[in-house]
């Protein structure tokens, strides 16, 4: 029995652990519009990347930006079908359906991979002086992400996290299915990469 409960109890631990670790939002004290707090105020841009869920990820974007936390939306991701257009222009289509100007809008078409969108996004931060983002993906990306964005922009720009609380891959009970512990294991396995030779 008491080996059980020591299990439970390990179990707890890495599925509360993973869930924080792999999800962190600097946003979560906040409250729903900016303010004037250090942690809480207006950015220059929102940027939401593809993969997973992109829609959720472009709902996400928008809805922030409509709540007045960043004046422009930066749309980052390649083609997933290369005879249709690009994750990017999905999410620049989704906006323009919400009522969103295009020239509050900037695409970013060529990232493939997590390290590329924030590679070829900084382009687009120094074009645009653009010191300042709230970097939108899915829970379970956004560390990975946000280690990707801080390596490429040296300090240049300031990047908040806020994951999509809820999309079709990914929620707080993602340990109750084996979609999730796949998702979750994997990104801790890139993360551990990105440590070891900074790639991906």
């Amino acid at each position: 029995m008491k080996i059980i409960i020591i299990l439970l109890v390990v179990v707890i631990g890495v599925i509360f652990g993973l869930t924080v670790y792999l999800g962190p939002d600097d946003l979560a004290k906040c409250k729903d519009l900016p303010d004037n707090s250090l942690s809480c105020q207006p950015t220059d841009a929102i940027v939401a990347i593809s993969g997973g869920d992109t829609s959720s990820r472009a709902r996400e974007a928008i809805d922030l930006y409509k709540k007045g936390w960043a004046p422009k939306l930066i749309f980052s991701g390649a083609a997933q079908d290369k005879s249709g257009p690009s994750n990017a222009e999905v999410m620049r289509d989704i906006a323009r359906d919400a009522g969103v100007p295009d020239a509050d809008i900037i695409t970013e078409d060529e990232g493939e991979t997590t390290r590329q969108n924030a590679e070829n996004t900084l382009d687009i931060f120094q074009e645009n002086e653009i010191s300042s983002v709230i970097l939108v993906t899915s829970g379970y990306h956004q560390r990975r992400a946000s280690l990707e964005f801080n390596k490429r922009s040296e300090g240049l720009v300031n990047v908040r996290n806020h994951p999509v609380a809820i999309d079709r891959q990914w929620s707080s009970l993602w340990w109750l299915t084996p979609t999730g512990w796949y998702l979750a294991s994997g990104e801790f396995m890139k993360i551990i990469l990105f440590y070891a030779v900074g790639t991906r």
